[in-house]
């Protein structure tokens, strides 16, 4: 009988370990310049921090693709997208040298949609009644998070990103 009660609290206790993440205090890093911390696991959720590269965050949830953290002191809570995050530990020291980019010159062209300095001058050369004047002028803008937010709820797109009918 002893047996058969050891064998059932076994797997009671294996199927609430897979139905959950449990997370052991796990930390990670900011690898990117700067992030926003999220309300919602969206990048349409209210920001409720900023973190920047280097920082520590400790873990709390997972949803897909994004991870709840909570900063430094416990508050606030939210969640960043996993991509700016990384299990090294990164110590900022400066250094005699340049750090390194982990990228080449071609990859950076590649996210830039093959646009480099160099391509660029060539595309312009070969087309010359083009005119980026408006195109280098919307480069600049910058929309403040406020009125971002005011423009996705007039336009309904936080309700529908949400599974919310119009």
């Amino acid at each position: 009988m002893n047996c058969l009660r050891f064998i059932i609290f076994s797997l009671m206790l294996l199927a609430l370990c897979a139905s959950k993440h449990v997370y052991a205090e796990e930390t990670m890093s900011v690898q990117v310049k700067e992030s926003e911390v999220r309300a919602t696991p969206s990048f349409l959720g209210k920001i409720v921090a900023k973190v920047v590269y280097g920082d520590r965050v400790t873990l709390t949830g997972k949803s897909g693709s994004w991870t709840k953290v909570s900063l430094k002191g416990g508050t606030p809570q939210g969640w960043i997208h996993s991509s700016a995050l990384t299990t090294k530990r990164i110590i900022l020291k400066a250094g005699q040298t340049d750090a390194k980019s982990g990228t080449s010159q071609d990859e950076l062209a590649l996210a830039g949609k093959g646009f480099n300095d160099q391509i660029e001058a060539a595309f312009l050369k070969h087309n010359k009644k083009l005119d980026y004047t408006w195109v280098n002028l919307m480069e600049t803008f910058q929309v403040k998070p406020e009125l971002m937010s005011a423009f996705l709820a007039e336009g309904e797109v936080l309700a529908q990103a949400e599974g919310g009918a119009k």
